[in-house]
């Protein structure tokens, strides 16, 4: 069965380039021209992946983005925005709302196949059990969080980091892979972004940089669980 990929964009010439590029590399891929359309049609069928354009009529991308990520069916869906915004606060306010990646116009055709390709990659991992460690559970599958059997409220980005940590307990997880792995572009030199969530989310989890019980920083390197 083909990979299936969802694009929202109300420019015409935008949609035929990126459904043309795709369909060549193999994919099956179905257009719509608002975020309403895509709603209604993640009901009848759930895509692999979603390409949305965040300038649309009626409904903007961002907020049908909130709207797939706080519904259980969707919520694991990647989605690539894109749009002719490229300022870095446009770039984190996309992808603090959830989105995997974030692709601005006018963009190569390699370039697009290759995002298609990493969103691909990150959102095939197969399902597991709870992580835990210690007092602290993760469930991906109902995105929760508990410490000592209390709900932890998190950010979409802050699951992300604490879930891949969890994942790789024991193993330091470079800067790179960090920003690479959650925000999924290069985000050289706005590495500021990844120690902003890293200390929101040991305040959340009443965890300490000095004397750490779950998230350990190794300077210049990254950080781990262990």
């Amino acid at each position: 069965m083909s990979t299936l990929i969802y694009v929202v964009d109300d420019e015409e010439n935008i949609r035929e380039l990126i459904s043309c590029t795709l369909t060549s590399f193999g994919y099956a891929v179905v257009c719509f021209e608002t975020a309403e359309e895509l709603l209604e049609a993640c009901l009848d069928k759930l895509p692999d992946l979603i390409l949305l354009d965040v300038m649309l009529p009626g409904m903007s991308g961002t907020d049908a983005l909130k709207k797939l990520k706080a519904i259980p069916s969707t919520a694991l869906v990647p989605v690539i925005l894109i749009t002719a915004k490229s300022a870095e606060t446009d770039k984190v306010f996309g992808l603090d709302s959830g989105a995997d990646d974030y692709i601005t116009k006018p963009f190569g055709v390699l370039e697009l196949s290759a995002r298609v390709r990493a969103a691909l990659r990150r959102g095939d991992r197969p399902a597991t059990g709870p992580l835990v460690h210690g007092d602290l559970q993760l469930d991906a599958e109902k995105h929760e969080v508990t410490k000592d059997g209390q709900p932890v409220e998190l950010t979409l980005k802050e699951f992300q980091l604490l879930k891949l940590l969890m994942e790789n307990e024991g193993r330091v997880v470079t800067r790179e892979e960090l920003l690479g792995r959650v925000w999924g572009f290069d985000f050289e030199g706005e590495s500021r972004t990844l120690d902003m969530h890293i200390k929101t989310l040991r305040k959340k989890l009443s965890d300490s940089a000095d004397h750490p019980k779950y998230i350990t920083t190794v300077r210049g390197v990254g950080y781990l669980i262990k």
